[in-house]
C-alpha cells in the first residue's frame, strides 16, 4: 500500500501538505502530492491535518483517526498565564483513591505530548495499591541509608528523609500520595528521558482539569535510576524496557489562594 493516498478529483494542489512536511518527503505531482521517500515519514500527521479539504490520507497518520477542528483553540493570554502559573507541586494529598477511569484519562493525555522525531515510545505503569506505595517508600529509605553509609557525598537531603521516616514515621519521599505514575520506554530509545519529561509535564498540566494534583517523585527517581534492585523488583516491567520517570498523583488536600512569584526574569537579546 502506498504511504500517501489522494482524492485527485477534489485535491486543489494548493501545496500546503508539501510545505508543512518537516522531513520534505512530499512533492507536488500532476495528480497531487506524492511521497518520494516514504520510509523517512515521521507519522506526525502534519500533511493530513493541514489539508483544507481532507483530500489527503497518510497510512501512518490516517485521517479517520483525526478529530475535526472547526476553529483552532487558543486561550486568552490572561487565562493561559493564570492557568500555567497556578500549577503547584502537590505534596499533601487527600487519602481517597482516584478512580481508574480518571487515571486513564490522565495518562491518555500524556501520550499526546511532543517527542523527539515523533518517536513517542513512552508507556505507563500506574500504582494503585497503597501497600505497594508503602513498600516503595521503605525501599527508597533503605537505599538512602546505604548511600549515607557508603558515600562521602550523598544527597544533602537523605539524612532528613531517613530520620523523618525512621523516627517520626513521616513520608517525605512519596508524600503519602495514593498513586504513582511510572513512565517506561524501550532500552536504548533515543531521547527517552526527554520524551518522558514532556509526557509527564502534559500529565501535570492536565491533572487540575480532573481535580487532581501531582508532584515529580524526584527522590524515588534517584533510587530507581541508580538501579537499586529491591525497589525495581516492586515494579515489574518488560525486560526490554526501563523506568524513565515517576510522578505522584492524588487529590490535593488544600486549595491555594494566591499565585506565587518567581525570581525576576533574566533575558538577553542578540
Amino acid at each position: 500500500m502506498e504511504l500517501i493516498a489522494v482524492d485527485e478529483a477534489r485535491c486543489s494542489r494548493c501545496g500546503l501538505c508539501v510545505e508543512v512536511c518537516p522531513v520534505d518527503i512530499l512533492k507536488m505531482g500532476d495528480r497531487g502530492p506524492e511521497a518520494i521517500q516514504p520510509q523517512v515519514c515521521l507519522a506526525c500527521g502534519h500533511c493530513t491535518a493541514v489539508c483544507p479539504k481532507a483530500t489527503l490520507d497518510n497510512q501512518k497518520a490516517p485521517v479517520e483517526k483525526q478529530r475535526e477542528l472547526a476553529k483552532f483553540p487558543v486561550l486568552p493570554a490572561e487565562i493561559a498565564e493564570q492557568y500555567l502559573r497556578s500549577r503547584r507541586s502537590i505534596r499533601v494529598f487527600k487519602r481517597e483513591r482516584v478512580p481508574r477511569e480518571s487515571l486513564l484519562q490522565l495518562v491518555n493525555m500524556a501520550r499526546f505530548a511532543p517527542t523527539a522525531g515523533n518517536s513517542q515510545g513512552i508507556s505507563y505503569l500506574i500504582v494503585e495499591e497503597k501497600e505497594l506505595m508503602k513498600k516503595a517508600l521503605e525501599k527508597a529509605v533503605e537505599w538512602m541509608e546505604g548511600q549515607l553509609a557508603t558515600q562521602d557525598r550523598s544527597h544533602w537531603s537523605f539524612t532528613y528523609h531517613v530520620r523523618a521516616y525512621r523516627e517520626f514515621g513521616k513520608d517525605s519521599i512519596l508524600r503519602d500520595a495514593p498513586h504513582l505514575v511510572l513512565a517506561t520506554a524501550a532500552r536504548g530509545l533515543p531521547r527517552a528521558r526527554e520524551n518522558t519529561l514532556f509526557s509527564l509535564a502534559y500529565l501535570e498540566l492536565y491533572a487540575p482539569a480532573l481535580g487532581l494534583g501531582s508532584c515529580w517523585a524526584g527522590l524515588l527517581e534517584m533510587c530507581l535510576f541508580a538501579g537499586y534492585a529491591p525497589l525495581l523488583e516492586l515494579f515489574p516491567v518488560a525486560r526490554e524496557k526501563s523506568i524513565t520517570g515517576a510522578v505522584m498523583v492524588g487529590y490535593p488536600k488544600f486549595r491555594y489562594q494566591r499565585l506565587v512569584d518567581r525570581k525576576p526574569l533574566d533575558v538577553a537579546w542578540l
